[in-house]
């Protein structure tokens, strides 16, 4: 009964037959096809240094012989399958697609399934072109709770796969913790985070607009500057407001603004680590000279972005390190760039008849 409900939901969430639920080869190539070429070109140059980057971040098998003649070791093998969600009810996100699906084909993954919801049954082009661009082939017009539940339960339409990554709404996150268990995931993702260091020398519109940068995700996001200079967050303060003016999602970013936003004026920027640790935040910035030393002492923070030309903006988009990071403190002990994200460790013995007899021996 519970195959067949969650078919029905989101056939019916997506207007589709559950014949219709699976996009066509077809189709992805149109809607692909649709994307202006130079958005296709950011998607091309994004994919190519996610994937270098997550390359080099591959584990290495381990194979040694301890002093006993006992051979240990551990391989690293891919997962079978790994459903993707992206989300796609309030917006388009086509980087979401690049960060979960290059990682896993980097890994070895033979099967990759990705959900999307398709508001009024529309394709978005640019999350098409990214699929492509990443080789996902397997995509379903569905999204919300029942997506999680027949990534990991299965119907008749889309078998179940191991694992599911990828962020979504409160509904998505819930899903997602009811189905650990059944199968893995990569973390509960809540609103989105970002936490700024800045002293005075630094512009306040761009400032601003870093801060902006996520509040716009969510009106339930965290935007939290610290600085030492009272005047310069007065005038951070007013960029804000200015960027609101003209903000496409003004409405959302001034909510989550109002709610959620915070400046903290320090009497020293050595006091921040203190603070940051605290908060852990998803995404840290230290807009200083010296971004180092404050870096060296920051134990809690999902991704940290060092100087004053290093925006939150191009980890999202196109450093390379995954923008799939811890939120709600969660980096105290959680990380992003997790090289397990598509694949697990065996370990393995074997161990010779005299290694054994040894190994055997009481102290």
């Amino acid at each position: 009964m519970q195959r067949c409900w969650t078919t029905r939901r989101a056939s019916t969430a997506s207007r589709s037959t559950p014949e219709q639920i699976r996009i066509s080869a077809a189709d992805i190539a149109a809607h692909a096809a649709a994307a202006p070429n130079s958005v296709r070109d950011a998607l091309v140059q994004a994919a190519e240094r996610i994937e270098a980057f997550h390359r080099r971040l591959m584990p290495a098998d381990l194979d040694y012989r301890d002093d006993v003649g006992v051979r240990l070791g551990a391989r690293w093998r891919p997962l079978d399958a790994v459903g993707l969600y992206v989300p796609g009810g309030t917006a388009a996100y086509p980087s979401t697609v690049l960060m979960n699906a290059i990682p896993a084909r980097v890994a070895g993954v033979q099967r990759v399934a990705m959900v999307v919801p398709t508001p009024d049954g529309a394709l978005d082009p640019a999350v098409m072109a990214a699929s492509e661009i990443a080789g996902v082939t397997e995509i379903y017009r569905v999204g919300g709770a029942q997506a999680v539940a027949a990534l990991a339960h299965g119907t008749e339409t889309i078998a179940p796969v191991d694992k599911i990554v990828g962020p979504g709404n409160a509904y998505v996150a819930a899903a997602k913790r009811l189905v650990f268990g059944t199968v893995g995931i990569d973390m509960i993702a809540g609103p989105s985070e970002i936490l700024v260091v800045a002293d005075g020398a630094n512009e306040p519109a761009w400032i601003g607009a870093d801060l902006l940068s996520q509040a716009e995700h969510d009106e339930d996001a965290q935007a939290i500057l610290i600085t030492n200079d009272s005047a310069f967050a007065t005038q951070v303060t007013d960029a804000v407001a200015g960027h609101l003016a003209r903000l496409p999602r003004a409405t959302i970013a001034a909510a989550s603004w109002r709610r959620h936003g915070a400046v903290i004026v320090v009497r020293s920027l050595d006091e921040a680590p203190a603070l940051i640790n605290r908060l852990a935040p998803e995404h840290l910035e230290l807009a200083v000279d010296e971004p180092l030393p404050l870096a060296e002492a920051v134990t809690s923070a999902g991704a940290i972005f060092l100087g004053r030309h290093t925006p939150e903006a191009i980890g999202d988009y196109v450093a390379g390190p995954n923008h799939v990071l811890p939120t709600a403190r969660s980096a105290r002990f959680s990380s992003g760039s997790r090289r397990w994200i598509s694949s697990s460790a065996r370990p393995s013995s074997a161990a010779t008849p005299r290694a054994s007899r040894k190994s055997a021996r009481r102290p």
